[in-house]
């Protein structure tokens, strides 16, 4: 783009030849006689270059560089002067002008100063557009950015730390940082301060993830911060940025998701536990029956436990029976209750685990074992919520949720006359299906982690993990007892462990043997792979595994290869 050019002079001789000269050039030139006509064309034009006389009718050329400057125009200012004096040049120079030409101008140094003022131009557009594309990444960037010169002087600071920081660009710009930014020292011993100064002083980055930031107005506030040095061209230090990313919302969601992790006690962090941790959130504050199945082992009383806790009455009872483990007699006596004399043995009233419950949870754990006669009379208590003690003609109203849990197919039992479907139906208000742990492999790191705190403190020990074997043995077994099984074999590796890491010798034989077999196996599928590459070939086969002849043979008879 062809550079425009501006001459302001009132000797009109003077103007017709430096515009001569610099058209001749292929500049587009314009002239004006005095500092009006000059205001005029300066409101129509953006001109790149422009010549003032110091000397002019009525206001000088002077008056127009302060204008210009006044006015943040882009122009770069020439003065030309016919009796240049230091004090009229000094003056010109601090007010901005690039160069002065002393009259009379000559059209090579015309020449000269209109092409170094252009490049000067070029230069300084080049930087703010640089400045201003910096501008608006700063403003763009949701990221508190502060620099700093080699002095930790803050030179800029963009709108974000306003909200992250607590400090407007107004409050920061020119004053040493510890000034700048006295929100923070109370809060967090200026950690970020200090970083950033190490590394102006260092030249080396420093990153801190989640510290906590607190100022006035964002107490809770944890942020992530790195620090960078900045240097020239010539590897001078010449100060640091610093970059604050708010990580508030991110913590909150982690600690959300830990929390989330374990729920009064049950650990899990698949998508499976997730559902469940849903649904026991969903049924918390609904005084509904609910059925828990699953597998032996598979957590069925801690989520009974944790349904009752996170309820609206967690100080209210829980009520735990095992169905299984009481005659149908004694069963009934221990739900209902019974008066004295109403059986052999019964020396004094019995209140019933119902009545103890009232209020609050009775968890029926092993509900598939009832016999046909205590489902029928438990259905009644289900419908009603009321009962009568053995021996006892008096009904007894109660408010109890009622948690029932099974490791049965009711289902099937129903259809093999083995249950009624009257009382499923009515357990079954809300079913939550429990997983295997095969089916949730992803959570026995956790359950690990878990165990071993347990253990830990069980039994007084400092054991830190288990070893990749032992883990690579979990995540490949089949867990028919589940987490009760998981739990029991850590323990009993804990029992034997004397160091800090449980390995495949301290596990139950079961396990230890199953460890074993696993490894014969991924041998046995490796030697016949390197045969079948070998293409049968013994003794080349016998190379790619790095062992004798003698010994693949040995191993293809054990393995049974052939």
């Amino acid at each position: 783009m062809t550079a425009r050019i501006l001459i302001v002079d009132d000797e009109e001789n003077l103007c017709f030849t430096l515009e001569r000269f610099l058209v001749a050039e292929g500049y587009e030139v314009a002239t004006a006689e005095d500092y009006s006509s000059a205001m005029a064309a300066l409101e129509q034009t953006a001109f790149d270059l422009i010549f003032a006389d110091i000397v002019l009718k009525g206001r000088t050329g002077i008056d127009i560089l302060r204008e210009i400057k006044q006015r943040q125009l882009s122009s770069v200012v020439v003065m030309i002067t016919g009796a240049p004096t230091i004090d009229s040049a000094s003056e010109a120079v601090r007010l901005g002008a690039f160069d002065y030409l002393p009259k009379p101008v000559t059209q090579q140094a015309l020449i000269r100063v209109t092409k170094a003022a252009l490049r000067f131009k070029a230069l300084a557009d080049e930087k703010e557009k640089y400045r201003s594309n910096l501008a608006a990444i700063f403003k763009s960037v949701k990221d508190a950015i502060i620099m700093v010169d080699a002095n930790l002087t803050v030179i800029e600071i963009n709108a974000a730390a306003k909200d992250i920081c607590g400090v407007t660009r107004g409050q920061a710009i020119g004053k040493p940082i510890g000034k700048a930014m006295p929100s923070l020292k109370p809060n967090c011993g200026q950690r970020c301060l200090d970083k950033l100064s190490e590394t102006v002083q260092t030249q080396q980055s420093v990153e801190i993830q989640r510290l906590e930031c607190r100022h006035r107005h964002r107490p809770e506030q944890v942020v992530s911060l790195s620090t960078y040095p900045l240097t020239s061209s010539h590897n001078i230090k010449t100060g640091g940025v610093m970059v604050i990313r708010d990580e508030t919302r991110l913590a909150d969601l982690e600690r959300n998701l830990k929390a989330r992790r374990g729920l009064h006690h049950i650990v899990g962090k698949s998508e499976k536990m997730q559902e469940i941790y849903a649904l026991i959130e969903d049924l918390a504050d609904v005084r509904t029956t609910v059925l828990i199945t699953g597998e032996s082992g598979t957590g069925k009383e801690l989520v009974a436990e944790a349904i009752h806790y996170k309820g609206p009455h967690p100080d209210h009872l829980l009520v735990k029976v095992n169905c299984a483990a009481l005659s149908e007699e004694l069963l009934e006596s221990e739900l209902f209750g019974h008066v004295k004399g109403a059986f052999t043995g019964a020396i004094r009233d019995k209140i019933g685990r119902f009545q103890r419950a009232d209020g609050g949870t009775i968890f029926l754990d092993e509900i598939g074992e009832m016999t046909n006669r205590m489902q029928l009379h438990f259905l009644r208590v289900l419908q009603d919520m009321e009962f009568e003690r053995v021996g006892d003609s008096t009904p007894i109203k109660v408010d109890v949720r009622v948690i029932a849990a099974t490791n049965k197919d009711l289902v099937k039992e129903i259809a093999e006359g083995g249950y009624r479907q009257d009382l499923y139906y009515r357990l079954k208000v809300v079913e939550l299906k429990l997983p295997p742990l095969k089916d949730r492999l992803e959570d026995i790191p956790l359950l690990i982690d878990h165990f071993l705190k347990k253990f830990n403190q069980k039994f007084a020990k400092k054991m830190a993990a288990v070893s990749s074997d032992v883990r690579e043995v979990f995540m490949k077994y089949d867990w028919p007892g589940n987490i009760r099984e998981l739990e029991h074999a850590l323990e009993h590796a804990a029992i034997l462990c004397r160091g800090d890491t449980i390995t495949v010798d301290h596990l139950p034989a079961e396990l230890k043997t199953y460890g074993v077999k696993q490894d014969q196996d991924d041998y046995r599928r490796m030697i016949l792979h390197v045969l079948e590459k070998a293409r049968w070939n013994k003794t080349e086969a016998a190379r790619r595994l790095g062992i004798s002849r003698q010994s693949l043979y040995r191993k293809i008879r054990e393995f049974k290869i052939i």
